[in-house]
């Protein structure tokens, strides 16, 4: 068994105002001396100044901060260190200062060396912490050649004795990787269980790890929003079973069971399966999508294998294979609906005796063409008979598209535009009507007539004929 706790998180200091405000830095240097503001800034330029025609290069350890990682009673001092190396001919002034990840700088220091050779100053820090933190110090160096090192990170998480709160609530998920092995189980982890505790505010967590009913690990960290927690188990026999991330406090709770599969072989499998080159491809006339790919085998088997297209399989089969080859299957075309005419994924799994494998590729998205069915008579209209506007004719066609599209269309009566383009928003199938005579105002008494589609693609309905006649008068 092995618990793996919550690498340290490299973050921007980000500590409160009263965590600054109580923050007390101390600054120690050998050899070093004191220096106004004026003198250092007198410093760097003459250091600057005269060193311009001989520039050494400055090297400068990442600061290290004991203690590093600290958790329990505040407050508490961190103490950062680092060390500069100044290649000196002569006499060098070395100055420098601290940077702090709030952003704020150090006042600036400065060391007077002599003598010939590599010169090595050790510079150190030190931070006094009452509240939780995270944070870096690095070094930088402004003469005689400017540096500035790596940053050094630091965190500090306050334990007071306050470890019950009814405000506090805390979440837990688990989950086993892989949740199946199959293999010689010999000693080392085999499954690795992996865990999240959530809590809505800083606070410790006491928990355990529970396998098949049995308390296997466990302890008490600190999280401040999130933090993942680890077990690895190391099977002598085939079995099946569930591991459990169990919360004991300040709140109660469990995650839920992260069951897996053992099954001991003395041999690693021999024959293995693999999915490869898979190509989807999108028919756009009917909005379906289709796909093609290669199953693999190192040797004889019986090779199952599921279609799926945005995570919903939609097709299985298998493939047997007498020896080692490969073998192409195809994904005949599936109608898509809904969000999958805007693209998605196709996928391939194989499953054979020994491994599973699988392969995803992308499908583009269904462009939408538009048609028309005839135009058919719907109706006649004698209201209009007793003066001299006549009889008027219904008529009526259904736009269909493959997807949902905006669909620009005009009506030609007799060879002529009539009326204005029209448009609809069109998904799937949709009536539309059109009258002339009578009300409509149009005085032709026979003829044809047809819809034309203008975008997103054109398309006819062709000509239709009518004729519209007043009944004889009584």
């Amino acid at each position: 068994m092995k618990s793996v706790g919550l690498a340290r998180r490299a973050a921007a200091f980000s500590a409160s105002a009263a965590v600054l405000a109580a923050m007390v830095t101390g600054l120690v240097s050998s050899p070093a001396q004191a220096a106004t503001p004026a003198a250092a800034g007198k410093a760097v330029q003459a250091a600057a100044a005269g060193q311009a025609g001989h520039k050494p290069k400055v090297s400068i350890t990442t600061p290290k901060a004991s203690p590093g990682d600290y958790q329990g009673a505040c407050p508490v001092k961190v103490n950062l260190s680092s060390t500069i190396k100044v290649p000196v001919k002569g006499k060098t002034e070395l100055a420098y200062r601290w940077l702090h990840g709030d952003g704020s700088k150090g006042k600036v220091k400065v060391v007077k060396l002599k003598g010939h050779g590599n010169k090595y100053v050790k510079v150190k820090e030190s931070l006094t912490f009452n509240g939780d933190v995270k944070g870096w110090e690095a070094v930088q160096v402004l003469g005689p050649r400017k540096a500035v090192s790596k940053k050094g990170y630091f965190s500090v998480s306050c334990d007071n004795g306050d470890h019950g709160d009814d405000n506090i609530r805390v979440w837990a998920r688990a989950w086993a990787d892989p949740d199946s092995y199959v293999g010689p189980c010999t000693p080392g982890d085999k499954i690795d269980f992996g865990g999240v505790i959530k809590v809505n505010r800083p606070t410790w967590v006491k928990y355990r790890w529970v396998l098949n009913g049995d308390v296997v690990d466990g302890g008490t960290i600190k999280v401040w929003d999130s933090r993942r927690v680890d077990l690895g188990y190391s099977p002598r026999q085939s079995q099946r079973g569930w591991a459990q991330l169990v919360i004991v406090g300040p709140d109660e709770g469990a995650s839920n069971r992260a069951y897996y599969k053992v099954w001991c072989k003395d041999e690693t499998p021999h024959v293995k399966v693999s999915a490869t080159d898979l190509v989807t491809g999108t028919n756009h006339d009917g909005c379906k999508v289709g796909a093609n790919a290669n199953i693999n085998s190192t040797g004889p088997a019986r090779v199952k294998y599921v279609w799926s297209v945005n995570g919903t399989p939609v097709a299985k089969d298998e493939a047997v294979f007498s020896g080692a080859g490969t073998k192409n299957v195809v994904l005949a075309d599936q109608v898509l609906a809904g969000d999958a005419k805007n693209g998605g994924k196709i996928t391939l799994s194989v499953y054979g005796p020994d491994n599973s494998d699988s392969i995803t590729q992308s499908y583009a998205a269904c462009v939408a063409k538009a048609s028309v069915s005839a135009v058919s008579v719907v109706g006649q209209r004698n209201d209009m008979c007793k003066d001299t506007r006549g009889p008027g004719v219904d008529f009526q066609a259904t736009l269909h598209t493959t997807a949902s599209a905006t669909v620009k269309y005009h009506w030609v009566v007799n060879g002529k535009q009539d009326g204005p383009q029209l448009e609809r928003k069109v998904d799937g199938d949709m009536v539309v009507t059109w009258g002339i005579g009578g009300t409509h105002g149009a005085s032709e008494t026979s003829g044809s007539i047809e819809l034309v589609i203008d975008g997103p693609n054109s398309a006819s309905s062709g000509a239709t004929s009518f004729v519209k006649t007043c009944p004889p008068a009584a």
